[in-house]
């Protein structure tokens, strides 16, 4: 046996222990197993109204579409989580989400996820910027209207008053009552102790051609993911700027080496980590749980919505959902666990006739079978893919069409050994010569899963035939590569052992 076959037969062992370590470990761990989708274990039911305020007249039901699309794309990314998404009417979106509580549903669905960057200013600073500016004589324009006694306030007005005696104060300036007054603008004020300097984080800008641009979310390129911090051990999220957000990410970070720089997700701070470097494409947000950080992501990788949605209570809109139900399993548990009993009896048969039929070689046929069933489940768990009826269906024929390119070579083997070649010579032969029709069978339902996938994202079944496109496309080749390179491995090991000499193992 050669270094290269020692070296791929270490290879497929070291894969296989992989693929099943995952898939064992998280049940020893108490993880949770396969994601199953509505039809298998049902979820959660959301019914969104629409707030079209801020919305050009005649532009509603383009900005409810691309509300539709961003949380399409925050759940289903990859088009295997199978959502059912709809607009019903005008003004309402409903959204079911298989396995996820109402909160999740809520935190994913519902939460604008706008995304932008501040740094921190105290008042003294903020006040000069105001008086150089010419901004002195300032209006308040309701006496009281600003209660700030947890000086937690955002606001667009330009100034509140800080102490009590001055809410009564309709002209102040920002020079001759400094002590007292805080410009607001865009700025965001955060809790502080009694005795602390009070500070606002403004907008993070840099300039861009001359112009002065806030850094925001929307310079965000849609391929952030969920990390673990090496030093802390902690979940983060890291994210990439497109060309116009890392030069302003540079120069921004490059201005505040030492200062914090707050990362503040619909108004609230979620990180104000202190720059250490500048730093341009690249950057991480933290102080984040593992289910917070996957959320962001999604949400992130989505985009914000152009819309609030929650429901309307008279001329009040609140952000809550309008309907919250549970959704239950389309099929019940009995209907589910037949039809795993009648897959498992299926599968064993096969595998039986395998055996009986082409012996040895259907013996390694099985074997192979068995590491593409564990590399397919470990990608179903990794993705993760939210198993329907429609992916059991594609995982199903993709064993079909595995078990079929083995028989392609055992039938092409069985000819050259009965024209009396060597087994070795015979397992070459046998590979060559099938490898045509086995390569044109599995490219052929390729560009078929391509169509399907192309299709379906254009039908309101699209998360159904998209699952169902994309698990055969992946079975497909996984089923190619355990053929062409697993079993070939196995076969030519066998040459090497005594077995080979038993031609009966090889002929049925």
């Amino acid at each position: 046996m050669s270094r290269r076959q020692k070296l791929t037969l270490v290879s497929i062992a070291l894969l296989f222990a992989f693929t099943v370590s995952t898939l064992v470990i998280d049940k020893i761990w108490g993880r949770e197993g396969m994601s199953l989708g509505l039809d298998l274990q049902g979820g959660t039911h959301l019914v969104y109204e629409a707030d079209f305020s801020e919305v050009q007249p005649g532009a509603e039901s383009d900005a409810i579409e691309v509300t539709r699309g961003i949380i399409e794309k925050r759940i289903n990314r990859y088009g295997v989580s199978e959502p059912v998404i709809q607009i019903i009417g005008d003004d309402r979106i409903s959204v079911q989400i298989p396995g996820v509580t109402a909160e999740e549903a809520k935190s994913l669905v519902g939460t604008v996820a706008e995304l932008d960057f501040r740094e921190q200013k105290g008042v003294d600073a903020t006040l000069a910027e105001a008086a150089n500016g010419g901004d002195n004589q300032i209006t308040v324009n309701d006496a009281g209207g600003f209660e700030v006694d947890d000086t937690c306030v955002l606001g667009i007005s330009s100034v509140a008053a800080i102490e009590k005696e001055n809410w009564e104060t309709r002209q102040i300036t920002a020079i001759n009552v400094s002590t007292n007054i805080l410009t607001l603008d865009s700025a965001l004020f955060t809790d502080h102790q009694p005795g602390e300097p009070l500070s606002a984080w403004i907008p993070s800008t840099g300039t861009i051609d001359g112009g002065e641009i806030h850094l925001t979310g929307k310079y965000l390129l849609p391929n952030s993911y969920v990390d673990v911090d090496p030093q802390t051990g902690q979940p983060v999220v890291r994210f990439e700027w497109n060309e116009d957000g890392a030069r302003l990410f540079s120069q921004i970070t490059g201005r505040l080496i030492g200062e914090p720089l707050g990362i503040i997700l619909d108004n609230e701070i979620i990180s104000a980590p202190t720059v250490q470097s500048q730093i341009g494409a690249t950057g991480i947000i933290e102080g984040l749980t593992y289910d917070e950080a996957r959320i962001l992501s999604s949400q992130l990788n989505g985009g914000a919505l152009p819309l609030p949605l929650g429901h309307w209570e008279g001329d009040e809109f609140y952000p809550e959902p309008a309907v919250i139900q549970s959704v239950d399993a389309t099929l019940g548990a009995d209907s589910l666990r037949w039809s795993l009993i009648a897959g498992i009896i299926g599968l064993a048969l096969v595998l039986a006739f395998m055996i009986l039929y082409y012996r040895l070689p259907g013996v390694l046929a099985c074997a192979a079978l068995l590491i593409y069933g564990a590399i397919m489940l470990t990608i179903f768990k990794m993705v993760p893919v939210t198993l329907t009826l429609a992916h059991i269906a594609a995982f199903i024929l993709s064993i079909g069409m595995a078990i079929d390119a083995n028989i392609l070579i055992f039938e092409r083997m069985k000819e050259e050994l009965r024209l009396g070649k060597t087994l070795r010579a015979a397992v070459e032969a046998g590979f060559n010569r099938a490898w045509p029709a086995i390569r044109d069978g599995n490219f052929s339902t390729l560009i078929t899963c391509i169509i399907l996938f192309w299709f379906g994202s254009r039908i309101i079944a699209a998360p159904l035939v998209m699952g169902f496109a994309l698990t055969l496309g992946i079975g497909v080749v996984i089923s190619m590569l355990t053929a062409i390179l697993v079993t070939r491995s196995f076969l030519r090991t066998i040459v090497f052992t005594p077995l080979a000499r038993r031609g009966s193992l090889f002929r049925s």
